[in-house]
């Protein structure tokens, strides 16, 4: 457990209402009414100076699904009742703010409990200040933005509008099309200085507008998509191959889930941005292309968050020999993903309180596409990037 700082630090979820955020609100309420199971809490056990406990985070956010946090989690189906009469029973009392919505972003994903705005640059000003009100009911030392929204589609990453702060700005007036809702969150937490992670596939901070913007403002951001499952094992098991010399012929994957991620999914257009974020890692690790890579991402209702994960591995080894590999990952997603969105918060309050803005590389672990500072490929080596959080977490910065 790290080091008790009595630091209020806010968490904003954008998807407060979906099944990840409400795990991990009810998790941290069980913790703060006297569990002492911190199973799966990557941080638990490191001492850091400075950090915020695990007791000291406060939740609010965003959704468009009006339902108090209760109702919502009982309909995921991660938490039991059992789970939330004891010692959840404070997401009774929670309900999500009006979010920002767009069917032409997230066609699968749709609620009445909507921003009104007359346009963008409305919907900042609503965003921002529903962080100031939090911070201020809330008595809170900082208040963090993580992304947990469905997957959008893949913007035009050539839009002038995405490429430079200016026109950005611009963009937001003109309530630009090329603009998404993921992006508006991000620019209004960067621009009221509060710290932004990107868990989900989504493109936001990470387009140029937006990254310049929080290196001069000096604000943490960090991204994207969350690796959990499937991708953590084969960041785990291609730098195994690479160290005994094994060649990766091929890598078949494919993926069965029910819960909202998987119906956003459903969507062919938000389908193939969570494909963008999955492919890379292979080659990057392996130092050469697997030619015969494929991902398959299936949304299949009866498995609801109980995701299964099936990878066939093909290698070559010593003499040409053939063998392969079989991994069955059945696992809970947001049981998986919600500790890892707990520790990013705390890691980017800490990188805030440091001083240290921009690009937050040193959370890489977290993430299947990993945002970087100076245009360098991203490290994907479950154990390199490991070390690079743990060497953060020691320095003095």
């Amino acid at each position: 457990m790290s080091m008790q700082t009595g630091r209020r630090v806010g968490v904003a979820f954008v998807g407060m209402g979906g099944a990840v955020a409400t795990t991990a609100i009810a998790g941290i309420e069980m913790i703060k009414s006297g569990s002492n199971r911190l199973d799966g809490l990557p941080l638990a056990g490191v001492s850091v100076a400075g950090m915020a406990d695990y007791k000291d985070l406060v939740f609010a956010g965003w959704d468009l699904n009006g339902d108090d946090l209760a109702s919502a989690a009982q309909g995921h189906g991660v938490l039991t009742k059992q789970d939330i009469e004891n010692g959840a029973q404070v997401l009774k009392g929670i309900q999500p703010w009006p979010a920002v919505g767009s069917a032409k972003f997230c066609k699968n994903i749709d609620g009445a409990n909507r921003i009104v705005a007359a346009d963008h640059r409305e919907a900042v000003s609503i965003i921002a200040a529903d962080l100031r009100r939090f911070k201020q009911e809330s008595n809170l030392d900082e208040v963090v933005v993580v992304n947990l929204a469905s997957t959008e589609r893949w913007p035009d990453l050539t839009a002038a509008v995405l490429n430079s702060t200016e026109a950005f700005e611009k963009g937001l007036d003109a309530s630009d099309e090329h603009i998404s809702p993921a992006m508006l969150y991000a620019y209004a937490a960067i621009k009221s200085g509060v710290p932004y992670a990107n868990f989900t596939p989504s493109i936001a901070a990470d387009v140029p507008a937006l990254l310049s913007l929080a290196t001069e403002m000096n604000v943490p951001v960090a991204g994207k998509d969350g690796k959990t499952g499937q991708t953590m094992m084969k960041t785990v098991l291609a730098p195994a191959f690479k160290a005994r010399a094994l060649h990766v012929d091929g890598w078949f994957s494919t993926n069965i889930l029910g819960n909202r991620d998987g119906l956003a999914l459903n969507d062919p257009a938000s389908l193939q941005s969570k494909l963008n974020t999955k492919g890379t890692v292979l080659d990057s690790i392996l130092g050469y292309p697997v030619e015969d890579h494929l991902v398959h991402i299936h949304y299949y209702r009866p498995r609801g968050d109980d995701k299964e994960a099936w990878d066939n591995i093909d290698i070559t080894g010593f003499m040409g020999q053939r063998m392969q590999v079989k991994v069955n990952f059945l696992c809970k997603d947001s049981i998986l993903a919600a500790p890892l969105v707990i520790e990013i918060a705390r890691v980017l309050d800490l990188a805030k309180k440091r001083g240290d803005g921009g690009v937050q590389e040193q959370l890489s672990t977290f993430f299947k596409a990993p945002m970087v500072k100076n245009g360098h490929g991203p490290e994907h080596d479950f154990g390199k990037q490991g070390k690079m959080l743990l060497d953060w977490l020691d320095g003095d910065r």
